[in-house]
This record gives structure tokens, C-alpha cells and sequence, in this order.
């Protein structure tokens, strides 16, 4: 259901089956005896490997296991990578390394009734067993081994869905879920402390305004400043809030939302002062303060000036600066605010641009700040310059380019 529900995705299904082992021939000649529910019955480094590589980005071959031979049979399966992968298995939760691979870990809980009806179906159906075996297999090994490792697994489970693919809207909620993810940049799965605007085509014409190299800089500012504005509102978005009531004219009671007080903002010298009007804007009143830190290429970096306010330690913190390039500027300011007292989840970082070695750097060393930007570049040149970028962003915005 899920895979019919993705139609518009390239999803491909991996069951754990494939990777049991082959049954020697003494194994064969009683293989009544045989657990077939055991985890040692799956060649869990083969299953692995697969899958890492899958998630690499490579094709894999999977094992084509016969449940009727008790072996496998040629040709394998070529599995190509898919923007969805999903490994099927009762006992895939029980190996932590395969459970570290895993982005969304569902457990299907039916009742016990059910699942010896479907067992008795396949294995009488599918496997060609008769029903005295299937019974003898169950109370001997189908029922002690999910006992032992199966329902310990279920506390490893990100979902539980009760009754199975009848749960719709359990269902649906993992299809969104998943489509959610999917049209995130691929950082943003990786980092959950990273968000990027929704891009439109308002965003994507005013990026590629401000980063033409002709754009003059009235026309400059006047985009930049609707960028910052967006990132601004995007950020705040992202406080901590107290439901209100409030009465209209109208007599009626709303039910909304009391805005964080305790807030300020810090722009790192001199471009995050270019985003100190449209924070302003936002936030009457706010206080702002300044951190100078000099930059020499890759490394170097130095802090030369603060003005920070002297109860920033119980307030939460808009750390301000239009480009993540390296992250190393980001990561002196940061410490210096964590050193004044901010906690760390109090920091929401935005920016206009973000380089993925920025922000590797910066979500790596603080996981718990967060990041707000409207573009993902495609990394930094030889210079550590961000591109394709938009040049030294506080010289355009200042009209200092030709001093």
C-alpha cells in the first residue's frame, strides 16, 4: 500500500528473505529441525552490504532465495538505487548496524491470531508445506523466536501500526512523511537541525537578481533586503510560543499565539548587519549586538570586537550572517555566544546561502542550534569562496565594491 501510494516515486522493495542461507544437505534431510526464524538463519553481512551500497547511490544484486529448495537460484535480482528504499523482514530491527541504516523504522503489530492464520496461508500456499508441519514449525520455533527477537525489537520502532495495511491512516500519515522528506535537499535529511525555505518562483528570480554580477546595487539591496526579509520571518517562525486568547471586535474569543520576548539579535560584522533592518521590521524593539571576527581564507579566523547584550545568557539568540561559507567564522561566533551563557538550542542561525561544508561544520559541532537558509550552493572554490554565490555580499549591499 505504501508502494502503490509513492506511484510518482522510484521505490524499490527489499525483503529479508532474500538473504537466508543456503541449507547444507545435512541440513536438507531434516529440515523440519531447521529455525528458520533465528537470526542466525540470514546472512545479516550480506544484507548489509547490499544496502549500504544502495544507499551509496550503487546497484546491487539481490539473492533470488527459493523457499521451496532452501536455496539460491540464478539469475539475481539487479535492484537499482531508488529515491525510497524499503526492507521488509521480521527480524530486520534486531541488528543494530542494520537498524543504523534505517531513516524510519516501522513495526507492523497484529494479533496473535492473525499472524498464525497468514503463517499457516504461506507456508501451506507458498512453501508447500501441510498444515501438521506448519503447527509442529510454530509452537517449536515460530512462537518461542518472536518471544525472544522479534517483540524486543518493537521498543526500537519509530511507528507502531496496529492492524497492519487495514490502518489507512497510518498509512497515508507515513506516505506524507515520506514525501515530505522527499522534497527536502538532501542535507536537510541528513541534518534535522537544518531548514531551507520553500524555494518559488519569486525566490528563485530574486536569487538570480542579486547574484547577476551587472545588477546594480539599488536593485541589490531592494531583492537582498526581500530575501533577508523571508529568512527573518522564516527564523522566527522557529520560537518557542504561549497560546492566548484574545477578544475581536467582534466579541469572539481567538485563540492564537503571545510572540517569544526574550529575543535578540547578533550580526556578525559587516555583512549580518544587512539583515539587521528587516529583523527591526520584524521585531519592534529588539535589541542587536555585534561580533567582528576576521576572516583569512580557510582558517585564521580571529575575534576583534563584541557588543553583545549583558543578558543574552536567558534570551534566545538570531546569530545573523548572509553567507555560510566554511563555517569557521560561524563556529567562532557560536562558541563565543555558548561562552557568554546562550544555550545552544536557543540559536537559530540564519542566512541567505549555505555551503554544504558550512553547514557539516557548523550541524556536526552544535546539533541542537538551527539553521535557516534560502539556498543550498554547491560548495567553495579553490579562494573558499562560496559558489556559484553572489561576491562579497557586504560590499555589494554597502556599495564598497570599487573602494
Amino acid at each position: 500500500m505504501i508502494i502503490e501510494q509513492l506511484h510518482d516515486q522510484r521505490v524499490v522493495l527489499v525483503n529479508q528473505d532474500s538473504f537466508y542461507y543456503d541449507l547444507t544437505e545435512e541440513e536438507l534431510t531434516r529440515v523440519q529441525d531447521y529455525n528458520f526464524d533465528h537470526p542466525d538463519a540470514f546472512d545479516t553481512e550480506k544484507l548489509l552490504t547490499c544496502m549500504e551500497n544502495l544507499k551509496l547511490g550503487e546497484a546491487v544484486d539481490i539473492p533470488n532465495y527459493d523457499l521451496k529448495t532452501y536455496k539460491k537460484i540464478l539469475p539475481a535480482r539487479k535492484v537499482n538505487p531508488s529515491h525510497v528504499i524499503i526492507l521488509e523482514g521480521i527480524l530486520i530491527f534486531h541488528d543494530p548496524r542494520v537498524r543504523e541504516l534505517m531513516n524510519m523504522k516501522i513495526f507492523v503489530d497484529t494479533d496473535a491470531d492473525v499472524r498464525l492464520a497468514r503463517r499457516i496461508r504461506l507456508d501451506t500456499a507458498d512453501k508447500g508445506r501441510d498444515i501438521g508441519t506448519v503447527l509442529d514449525q510454530y509452537s517449536k520455533f515460530v512462537k518461542p523466536a518472536f518471544d525472544d527477537f522479534i517483540l524486543p525489537t518493537k521498543k526500537y520502532a519509530d511507528i507502531i501500526i496496529p492492524r497492519g495495511g487495514d490502518n489507512h491512516v497510518a498509512i497515508d500519515l507515513i506516505v506524507q512523511h515520506i514525501h515530505t522528506k522527499l522534497g527536502q535537499h538532501d542535507l536537510c535529511k541528513i541534518y534535522s537541525n537544518l531548514y531551507v525555505i520553500q524555494t518559488t518562483f519569486q525566490i528563485r528570480g530574486m536569487h538570480t537578481i542579486i547574484r547577476d554580477a551587472e545588477t546594480t546595487t539599488h536593485d541589490f539591496i531592494f531583492y537582498a533586503d526581500r530575501l533577508i526579509r523571508l529568512v527573518v520571518e522564516h527564523g522566527l517562525g522557529h520560537l518557542p510560543f504561549k497560546e492566548k486568547q484574545v477578544t475581536t471586535p467582534t466579541g469572539s474569543v481567538y485563540i492564537g499565539v503571545d510572540f517569544c520576548k526574550r529575543l535578540c539579535g547578533i550580526s556578525v560584522i559587516r555583512s549580518g548587519e544587512s539583515m539587521e533592518n528587516a529583523l527591526r521590521a520584524c521585531c519592534k524593539g529588539i535589541k542587536i549586538g555585534k561580533i567582528l571576527i576576521h576572516r583569512e581564507g580557510d582558517n585564521g579566523q580571529q575575534l576583534i570586537y563584541q557588543n553583545l547584550p549583558k543578558d543574552i545568557s536567558d534570551r534566545h539568540v538570531l546569530l545573523l550572517d548572509p553567507i555560510l561559507g566554511t563555517g569557521n567564522s560561524a563556529v567562532q561566533a557560536i562558541n563565543l555566544l555558548l561562552q557568554k551563557g546562550v544555550q545552544e538550542s536557543n540559536i537559530i542561525f540564519l542566512n541567505l546561502i549555505s555551503a554544504p561544508q558550512g553547514v557539516h561544520t557548523v550541524c556536526k559541532k552544535f546539533p541542537r542550534i538551527k539553521i535557516v537558509t534560502s539556498e543550498i550552493e554547491f560548495g567553495l572554490n579553490e579562494d573558499f569562496r562560496v559558489i556559484p554565490g553572489m561576491g562579497e555580499f557586504g560590499d555589494r549591499y554597502f556599495g564598497t565594491d570599487d573602494c
